[in-house]
């Protein structure tokens, strides 16, 4: 697993380092101290995970985090930091696992374990389904053929190319489970990547998210507009 550590605390870096070393598998591919260095570095270099402080000079992790979510082949994120207080916001920006300082063996060979399973489950094929209910039957709905995931109280609403079905899973848990093709909008809407093919904003100011394929126009938050419209930016 190449890996890129991303720490302005030297002496953090170099014991994460020592400690992947006893972590069979692991490569550090780049230790850098700055969240601007730690993009440069997954832009180039391409690794499957980032090991990353929050509080950071400049750009701080959660930030990082955000933009590496709108670009293509990002990297798992694992935070290690000294501080419980993000848990809730790092998980929101879909980061496999959080880690607080000092960081145990134990603790980071189980967050690789986790990431690992994430990297397997990315590299099934491309023709994924999701598992889902339909008039009290079971059935299989192509992830090509769905146009949007909505919260509704218990459940999550499939809107696909042959209607409506219900899932059991979360939308945390369907994003952590295909995070290359599915992009958050708001709180309770995922879509397909490929999906989005801009945006529009509305008489009262509102922002939606135009689907191609669908006549659907779900809302996009204030908070995933700036990731939106990155995306929307690379080739």
């Amino acid at each position: 697993m190449r890996i890129v550590l991303a720490d302005d605390e030297p002496l953090a870096r170099a014991r994460l380092a020592a400690l992947l070393a006893q972590c069979e598998g692991a490569e550090v591919v780049a230790s850098v101290g700055d969240a601007e260095a730690a993009l440069e570095a997954c832009t180039g270099l391409q690794p499957e995970l980032l090991l990353l402080d929050i509080r950071m000079p400049g750009l701080d992790g959660l930030q990082l985090a955000r933009r590496l979510a709108a670009l293509p082949n990002a990297p798992q994120v694992v935070f290690c930091t000294a501080f419980e207080a993000h848990a809730v916001d790092a998980y929101d920006v879909r980061a496999a696992d959080y880690l607080l300082k000092p960081v145990r063996l134990d603790r980071l060979r189980r967050a690789l374990e986790r990431v690992a399973g994430l990297l397997a489950a990315q590299r099934q094929s491309p023709r994924a389904f999701l598992h889902a209910r339909l008039g009290g039957e079971e059935t299989r709905i192509a992830l090509d053929d769905v146009h949007c995931l909505l919260a509704e109280d218990k459940y999550v609403a499939v809107l696909h190319a042959r209607g409506r079905a219900l899932l059991e899973d979360s939308l945390r848990t369907l994003e952590q489970q295909f995070p290359q093709r599915l992009l958050r909008l708001h709180r309770g809407c995922l879509v397909p990547r490929e999906r989005l093919r801009g945006i529009k904003t509305l008489a009262d100011g509102r922002v939606v998210a135009l689907l191609a394929g669908s006549d659907e126009q779900p809302e996009v938050s204030r908070r995933n507009l700036p990731a939106i419209r990155r995306l929307l930016r690379v080739p």
